[in-house]
């Protein structure tokens, strides 16, 4: 699992950040999400690695324009490009109709299936591999947080065991490693999960859209690996960042370390602030959470 940064900016672009894009590549294969789709997201998809075919899902945190005005051009160029895999849209309420009318007064259309859901707080999906739920944030538009776990994943199963017990091979493996019992053929009832190693646990991530100091921040990012969370403005502007609904370094690392979060990635910097300014942010932050990595455009983190 990767997360790659495709856009870091708050509110506008400027020449050293674009607007709000992350991606999350699930596996080797390449298939990916997408977290909030801002202005030129697709041109910054043609500077990376990721493909426009491999991508599943999008999920928009909330509908400024920063976060979701590049959902048209990479909507109808995923069609010009001839994909043919569906994809589904997941977000706040007038989604829909911002997806739909966008692409009926612009005379687009897509030709693959393409599923949007309004989504409110609780659970978005669970496809047996990961699960996705929403949680609300503290913006001026209705905006959420979304929290992905990957189910756990079963211990390994031991043939040599099963070979001294005298299990033979056969299509119950399969029943097996997923921890069933199973009846062989000579009539023994056989318990897979005797024979299964240690379970390996999902990894969790938090990725957080727009939000100043709320409660429900630490549930969504309680004991997570990875929390990606905006550090839009230094601690010193704390009262005009929260006025806009956004948080500060200092309080976004608190969170981190409040929730018990393993690494704290910080993005969606306000354009004020140009790469040199990135120390003192970063040294903000990391004197209250000391794992904190400071995202840019482009950059791939490993999960």
């Amino acid at each position: 699992m990767q997360l790659t940064f495709l856009g870091t900016g708050a509110g506008t672009p400027s020449l050293q950040r674009n607007v709000t894009a992350i991606a999350l590549t699930l596996s080797r294969r390449g298939d990916y999400w997408l977290f909030d789709c801002g202005e030129a997201t697709q041109h910054q998809f043609m500077r990376s690695a990721l493909k426009p075919g491999k991508l599943d899902k999008i999920f928009i945190t909330h509908l400024h324009g920063d976060h979701i005005f590049g959902l048209p051009g990479l909507l109808t160029s995923r069609s010009m490009g001839g994909i043919s895999e569906p994809l589904t849209l997941y977000g706040p309420a007038g989604l829909k109709t911002f997806v739909e009318t966008t692409l009926s007064l612009s005379g687009s259309f897509v030709t693959y299936p393409l599923e949007i859901v309004e989504i409110e707080a609780g659970e978005v999906f669970d496809n047996g591999k990961f699960k996705v739920t929403a949680y609300p944030l503290n913006h001026v538009l209705p905006c959420f947080g979304y929290r992905i776990e990957e189910h756990d994943k079963p211990g390994f199963l031991d043939a040599q065991r099963l070979k001294a017990d005298n299990v033979p091979r056969g299509p119950w493996f399969q029943q097996l490693k997923q921890g069933e019992i199973v009846t062989l053929e000579d009539g023994r009832v056989i318990n897979g999960g005797d024979y299964l190693g240690p379970a390996t646990p999902g990894r969790k991530l938090a990725i957080f859209g727009d939000t100043a100091p709320v409660e429900t921040a630490l549930a969504l990012a309680a004991e997570v690996d990875v929390m990606v969370h905006e550090a839009t403005l230094e601690a010193a502007m704390e009262e005009k960042a929260n006025g806009r609904g956004h948080s500060t370094t200092v309080q976004a690392a608190t969170v981190a370390r409040d929730a018990g979060a393993k690494r704290f990635i910080a993005t969606h910097f306000s354009s004020r602030y140009r790469f040199e300014d990135m120390p003192r942010l970063l040294a903000e932050c990391q004197a209250i959470f000391p794992a904190t990595e400071l995202a840019r455009d482009f950059a791939v983190f490993n999960l």
